[in-house]
């Protein structure tokens, strides 16, 4: 095994881990808290969090799980043997890009944008950015299972 390539993926595959456990966490206790709450509390508390999660932390672990991954299937298909590892971990990094970053910038910014801007109620905000936020989680899940698939059909 070459060394720098199961670094690559096995740092892909936990950054991938950790963005999907924030989404988890999003869909599966935040979004259904502020829905419990009033409106404006709700509002008020996710515009801070939309500000408060740009933070090298975060923006870091977001933009760098699919680009490490494409580097540990590029890293894959140089070590060989074989090219299906190298496939897994791109397949990876498309998923995690197109499931997390894309839909990320298509849909629940500008959904964060209009809801800081009052433009838009948490009636039609919170149903849809979460509907999107599952699809998000899921897609770093799969990156997660497509990296391991990969690591351990690497020989």
């Amino acid at each position: 095994m070459d060394l720098l390539a199961a670094i690559a993926a096995i740092l892909a595959l936990v950054l991938n881990g950790l963005m999907a456990g924030v989404y988890f966490a999003f869909s599966t206790s935040v979004m259904p808290a502020l829905d419990a709450v009033e409106k404006d509390q709700a509002e008020a508390v996710m515009r801070s969090v939309n500000r408060k999660i740009l933070n090298p932390a975060f923006l870091s672990t977001f933009t760098l799980a699919p680009l490490i991954a494409l580097v540990a299937g590029i890293l894959l298909f140089v070590a060989g043997p074989g090219s299906l590892p190298g496939i897994l971990a791109v397949a990876a990094a498309l998923v995690a890009f197109f499931g997390s970053i894309v839909v990320t910038s298509v849909v629940n910014v500008p959904l964060n944008n209009a809801i800081d801007a009052g433009e838009l109620d948490w009636a039609g905000y919170s149903p849809r950015w979460t509907r999107f936020n599952h699809v998000r989680g899921w897609a770093c899940a799969l990156a997660v299972a497509l990296l391991g698939a990969a690591l351990y059909v690497w020989e």
